[in-house]
């Protein structure tokens, strides 16, 4: 048996799933995280955990459950999910209703909320369903908005600030646990300021122009790769880094890597629109690395972690290219 559930059985449940508007508090918030074979478009979930809250932030269940991907785990020495771990486990059509149950009617809680509802969507996609979530909260924008003092966008960090203990690193029930036990008293600092919650309407990655994924190839832990595109030279001088707690600021270099939900030319378009410099590599001149993976392997976010460049989600991106500060010079 490969689920673990609380003893409330409610798992039956109608597909394919409806459109389904809802208030953010009507059915409180999914927690969720997934191990994944890999980081890009063909890369398969093979582990979910969710946590159930309800609109205090309180825990009422929780659950978890192996996938069977079909194909290579990817990388076995990040999420310790073998091939032999992983046979007999149900795939994801399998799970896609009891997952949808425990998702729908409430806010997608993750932490780079943007990458677990692009590998979840697109598990649904191939199973010819609609992932049954409205919006997703993303804890890296929510940490940032209520201006928390973390070092850098990780979970580990977020944990050691409000003081819980992972006991589990990239295990998708931890991880979710983790999540959940931080995200109640970030929850309730945004009630007490005033603050809105940082909502993001869930697109489906069929709605993005993705028709299908690609076929899988064994044993890839891929990000999509497309050409550089030339651009005008940026007309304002690098006024250096970014900090977290302030806004991005004209002139400024910013790096993109790995997979991303939006059309990676459109996001670059609305960066240099914005007065922001794109660079096709980090160096120690780069003021921000945007990606949905900090921790993986490609060279710009390992140049990234050399250097100390500040990273971000692409959702804490997006958020930040909303006011983008005029350069001192102008």
């Amino acid at each position: 048996m490969h689920a673990i559930q609380s003893p409330r059985d409610d798992s039956a449940w109608a597909v394919p799933f409806p459109a389904q508007r809802t208030a953010e508090h009507s059915q409180g918030f999914a927690v969720v995280d997934v191990e994944t074979t890999g980081l890009g478009r063909s890369d398969r979930v093979i582990s979910a955990g969710v946590y159930q809250l309800d609109g205090h932030g309180e825990v009422t269940d929780h659950w978890y459950t192996l996938v069977n991907p079909e194909r290579d785990p990817g990388p076995t020495w990040i999420h310790g999910l073998t091939s032999e771990a992983l046979e007999g486990a149900p795939t994801f059509p399998e799970i896609a209703a009891e997952l949808g149950e425990r998702l729908r009617g409430r806010v997608m809680v993750a932490h780079n909320a943007l990458f677990d509802w692009n590998m979840i969507s697109r598990e649904y996609s191939r199973a010819g369903l609609r992932a049954p979530v409205e919006h997703r909260l993303c804890t890296m924008v929510l940490s940032r908005d209520l201006g928390l003092p973390l070092p850098n966008g990780k979970l580990a960090s977020l944990a050691a600030y409000f003081g819980v203990q992972q006991r589990h690193a990239h295990n998708a029930l931890d991880d979710a646990r983790v999540l959940a036990e931080a995200f109640r008293p970030s929850l309730h600092l945004a009630r007490q300021g005033g603050i809105p919650l940082p909502l993001t309407t869930c697109v489906a990655v069929t709605d993005l122009g993705e028709d299908g994924p690609a076929a899988p190839s064994r044993g890839s832990y891929s990000s999509s790769y497309r050409a550089a595109k030339k651009r005008p030279p940026c007309p304002y001088p690098n006024p250096g880094r970014w900090e977290d707690g302030r806004p991005l600021m004209q002139g400024m270099r910013v790096a993109i890597t790995g997979d991303t939900a939006t059309d990676r030319e459109l996001l670059e378009d609305r960066a240099v629109e914005a007065g922001l410099h794109i660079a096709t590599s980090v160096s120690r001149l780069t003021s921000l690395l945007v990606t949905n993976e900090p921790d993986s392997w490609s060279g710009k976010a390992r140049k990234a972690r050399e250097y100390g460049t500040p990273v971000v989600g692409e959702d804490a991106f997006l958020h930040l290219l909303r006011e983008v500060a005029p350069h001192p010079g102008v």
